[in-house]
């Protein structure tokens, strides 16, 4: 069996948090979650064939298939690579390990992808940010003005700091890799195939359900981390992120997304949220702050810099709970 104690977890975080600010997502690596993608559709196919017509209760009992099938094969293939490499020796089962967890992050590669917005707009090219925008949202981005693309980048980057960050760290301090590639595994199926439109409004209900609920209390962790991370950052405000996330949070039509994007927007000092296109179709969301001064390409940067410091703040309380379980000897 391949079991770490509460020491050698804590130890494996740092680790990974740490890869994954220095290295990102690798291009030359087949990324844990294109394989996951791959699995979902090929897996979505069989269960739902072209042609065959489902009833609402079948789709759904198929959808729990499709997710409790894909997180828990994410999760032994998880479990099982991490127990050859340690059989192997131990120190490459810590490191495939460490490794597998810094794939359920991305903070760099959050990053990356809001810079790509933001250089454009910076240089007054906004067919580019546009471009890059649609890179990141389900919206159509087509007709953005500058504005509303880099309303898309502080959105995208505020809620993924849950998603791409506290998420899998939490689950990775409860179970190591495994556990946090079935996080992994549920959030991509919702990325998928979570969607309120016909196609999946019941086959991936489960999936958006499970997501849900993996995110709930993370996302409630992400309002004091994303305050305290204002409250570092010079011209940001952590009482008004504060007094955002009570006003604003619930109105979101996620019940995570919503306190993220309201600390940043609060933090920030403008106002998320608005007019969006999807598919053709316009979609009114619940503004979010107050807008205390126009959106500005600058604001991507502020974000990404609070997702660092949430990032950082983590990081250390890692460390020093590894530090005071050294001292105690436990």
């Amino acid at each position: 069996m391949l079991f770490y104690s509460l020491q050698e977890t804590l130890l494996l975080v740092a680790a990974a948090i740490a890869i994954d600010w220095a290295a990102g997502d690798p291009k030359w690596l087949t990324h844990p979650v294109i394989l996951i993608g791959r699995l979902i559709a090929r897996l979505e196919r069989k269960l739902r064939p072209e042609g065959v017509e489902l009833s609402a209760a079948a789709l759904r009992k198929r959808g729990m298939a499709l997710t409790a099938v894909t997180v828990l094969a994410a999760a032994a293939a998880t479990w099982a690579i991490c127990f050859a490499a340690a059989r192997i020796h131990p120190w490459l089962g810590y490191a495939a390990s460490a490794w597998l967890i810094s794939t359920t992050m991305a903070v760099k590669g959050l990053k990356d992808a809001a810079m790509l917005v933001f250089r454009p707009l910076a240089a007054g090219k906004l067919d580019e940010a546009r471009t890059y925008a649609g890179y990141i949202v389900s919206r159509d981005t087509s007709a953005m003005e500058a504005k509303d693309a880099a309303r898309a980048a502080v959105e995208t980057v505020a809620e993924n700091t849950v998603d791409a960050f506290l998420s899998p760290l939490l689950f990775a301090l409860l179970g190591a890799a495994p556990l946090a590639m079935l996080y992994r595994a549920a959030n991509t199926l919702d990325s998928m195939v979570g969607y309120k439109n016909e196609r999946y409004a019941h086959f991936g209900w489960a999936s958006a359900r499970f997501d849900d609920a993996l995110n709930y209390i993370p996302a409630r962790l992400s309002g004091g981390l994303m305050a305290a991370a204002a409250w570092t950052t010079p011209g940001l405000s952590a009482a008004r992120a504060i007094r955002a996330v009570r006003q604003f949070a619930r109105l979101h039509p996620s019940p995570n997304s919503g306190i993220p994007e309201s600390a940043a927007a609060g933090a920030l000092g403008i106002e998320l949220g608005g007019r969006n296109v999807y598919f053709g179709r316009v979609s009114e969301r619940a503004r979010m702050g107050w807008p205390l001064r126009p959106i500005e390409p600058a604001d991507i940067v502020r974000t990404v810099r609070l997702l660092y410091m949430v990032s950082l703040f983590c990081f250390a309380g890692v460390l020093a709970a590894w530090l005071l379980l050294r001292l105690s000897g436990s």
